[in-house]
């Protein structure tokens, strides 16, 4: 396809290209979540059974999120399926329960009701967002996307009705304009992100525990006061290239735990549950800023070691007030 083609013409090659995947994603085999050595949440842990069910081989775990737009009777609602790139938008959304009751009552989870994803399907845009609930249920918030193209969003969120389960939904979402594609990220273990710089020590293993080591340094030196943000000193997000099944990673610890010091490390556990590509976006906050640090990474082995990049204007943080934190 060439660069300066509208969406019109992608988004029919993308439903080409992803069929099932780019809707529910029943046939890919999910990203699952190891526990971590100091509980910080209540997500809720997958149970395996036996291999042979993915399409990519593996272990199989309940759907992975953000694969389905429906799952244990609730439904993401996504009342802006399309905007325009470039322009800022109000993207509005509504939780359903199984009998399309607009869902008002949540259990706050690190500190918010729910939180928002929404990447490009290219992993190249990335934003973590905190939208407003109306009283009727109707979430909102204004969101500029850099390039058009495919995005998916996700809603993390869990009710508040007893005895129910953290849930990650996912909707797709189409920006219009010129579209020129981009290529993912070549694998990398260093990110500069508004002059910092975040290593990365450790990688994903197919089916394996493996434990994620980022080390935080400003001007060469270690930052060793990072700032509570979401109740942690760090956040990460995994998410892998293809179906965009969603990991939502806690690190090892708490900010005013006793235990866990700010910085310059923190740590996290993770299993892939299949060799492939996967993106990782590390959130952390300093001097009251939050910044967003991304990594490409194969499954199978560390990331392969090569000279930090400047994130590009349009990457994680190209627009700052997207990320409503």
């Amino acid at each position: 396809m060439h660069a300066g083609l509208k969406i019109t013409a992608f988004a029919a090659a993308l439903a080409a290209t992803f069929g099932t995947a780019y809707g529910v994603g029943m046939g890919i085999d999910p990203v699952v979540e190891d526990p971590a050595p100091a509980r910080h949440d209540s997500h809720s842990e997958p149970s395996p059974t036996p291999e042979g069910g993915g399409g990519h081989g593996g272990h199989e775990t309940k759907p992975a999120g953000g694969l389905q737009i429906s799952e244990g009777g609730y439904t993401l609602d996504l009342r802006t399926p399309n905007v325009t790139s470039g322009t800022r938008s109000d993207l509005r959304f509504v939780i359903r329960d199984s009998g399309g009751r607009a869902v008002t009552a949540y259990q706050r989870e690190h500190e918010k009701e729910l939180h928002l994803i929404v990447a490009s399907r290219d992993l190249v845009t990335y934003r973590h967002l905190h939208p407003t609930r109306a009283a009727d249920g109707t979430w909102s918030i204004p969101v500029e996307l850099p390039r058009a193209g495919g995005y998916r969003v996700f809603a993390d969120f869990t009710p508040a009705k007893k005895g129910a389960e953290n849930l990650t939904l996912g909707a797709d979402l189409a920006a219009s304009g010129s579209y020129e594609p981009q290529k993912l990220p070549a694998p990398n273990s260093t990110a500069k992100i508004h002059g910092y710089e975040v290593r990365l020590d450790g990688g994903l293993r197919p089916g394996k525990q493996s434990e994620l080591k980022l080390k935080v340094s400003r001007n060469g030196r270690p930052v060793t006061d990072l700032q509570p943000y979401l109740g942690a000193y760090g956040h990460l997000v995994a998410l892998r290239s293809g179906d965009l099944a969603y990991l939502h990673v806690h690190p090892h610890g708490e900010s005013g735990d006793g235990r866990t010091e700010p910085g310059p490390d923190i740590s996290f556990t993770a299993t892939a549950p299949s060799s492939g590509t996967y993106r990782l976006f590390l959130d952390f906050k300093h001097e009251g800023e939050v910044h967003t640090a991304a990594f490409t990474v194969r499954a199978g082995g560390a990331a392969t070691a090569q000279e930090p990049a400047e994130e590009p204007a349009h990457g994680t943080h190209g627009n700052e007030p997207e990320h409503g934190h």
